[in-house]
């Protein structure tokens, strides 16, 4: 299972993230994405558990958990919707740059 971890400290790494899902069971994964601006967290991450039932724990007893003075919102990852595009070139058109031919 995929699970949203938001309202992280900037400062909170992969490694600590994965150290406080690691009690309830196995993690595969962790991403903590960066803003390419700021060079910093962006707040949230995601923590991959195969293991539905040890997934479901972690929720339950890490949501509304105070982690370096800050209250986690911790729930299962919503797929992104279709169309929902994040990332690389946004613009349109027909690559002519306007031009008659």
């Amino acid at each position: 299972m995929r699970i949203y971890v938001g309202n992280l400290a900037y400062d909170v790494t992969e490694d600590e993230l994965k150290e406080q899902f690691a009690d309830y069971g196995d993690v595969t994964s962790v991403s903590i994405p960066i803003d390419r601006d700021s060079g910093r967290s962006r707040g949230y991450g995601f923590v991959d558990m195969p293991d539905l039932e040890q997934a479901e724990a972690a929720i339950l007893a890490l949501n509304g958990k105070s982690y370096k003075d800050r209250k986690l919102t911790v729930n299962e990852a919503r797929p992104r919707a279709e169309g929902d595009f994040r990332g690389g070139s946004r613009g349109g058109g027909s690559g002519r740059g306007g031009r008659k031919f």
